[in-house]
């Protein structure tokens, strides 16, 4: 299978400008999203300023940018004002805070208001159903289920990657999301359950050359990285 031949669409995921930059140049990324342990291995030292930067350098990508507090009220001030920096920007809100406590009550409040909200940290379809129900009509919004997290848990994630996207698909202006994206071939199994997004991160864009490979090609070129690094230790067994 070739990229081009899927349908979902691939949003880089980091917080390291450049590398957001390299991935923008690549006409098959559609879009962007960072959270707070990305923007922290990143590096970076002022959320304002990585916002502003990220989104004059690039203007016609969909971005999502998280909330940092874990009250609601909070919550809710640092959504509108990041909401403020670009027409591009949803907004993520984790499904719960730290407590346990529902974001449901915010999310609808928020949406009402119009912002475009990326609800991240989603497990269960029970999750997509309340966040769905949360959205108000027109409004344009995400819904990131973390299937690697749940494949993590022992759990096959494609029959609920394929019931969230049934369900969003139920929501105009609502897209699914495969979050937590471990291996190519989730980029696969993404597509063949009808998600809209997969994010992936740039180590992994960088496999996206492997994909459809042939496989005794494959093989030959393991065994010739095996060759070329027993040479470069300088090793003999026989010795």
């Amino acid at each position: 299978m070739k990229l081009e031949d899927m349908n979902v669409a691939i949003y880089a995921d980091g917080a390291d400008l450049q590398g957001m930059l390299e991935m923008y140049r690549k006409g098959f990324v559609k879009g962007f999203t960072t959270n707070p342990t990305l923007m922290k291995k990143a590096g970076v030292k002022s959320y304002t300023e990585f916002v502003k930067e990220a989104v004059s350098t690039i203007p016609d990508r969909p971005i999502s940018f998280e909330v940092f507090a874990d009250d609601f009220e909070t919550m809710k001030a640092e959504a509108l004002s990041l909401a403020r920096y670009g027409k591009q920007i949803f907004v993520k809100i984790p499904v719960t805070n730290a407590k346990g406590e529902s974001s449901v009550p915010l999310i609808s409040t928020l949406s009402k208001e119009g912002v475009r909200l990326n609800v991240t940290a989603v497990f269960t379809i029970e999750q997509v159903e309340n966040v769905l129900s949360a959205f108000a009509d027109g409004t344009e919004n995400i819904v990131s289920v973390f299937a690697g997290r749940i494949a993590d848990a022992g759990i096959d994630p494609e029959p609920i990657m394929q019931k969230t996207a049934e369900l969003c698909g139920r929501k105009p202006g609502t897209k699914s999301l495969w979050a937590s994206c471990r291996e190519v071939f989730n980029i696969v199994q993404a597509d063949r359950c009808g998600v809209d997004i997969i994010t992936v991160t740039n180590d992994l864009l960088a496999k996206l050359k492997n994909l459809g490979k042939n496989l005794d090609v494959f093989s030959l070129e393991t065994v010739q990285m095996f060759e070329q690094d027993s040479k470069a230790l300088g090793f003999s067994i026989l010795s």
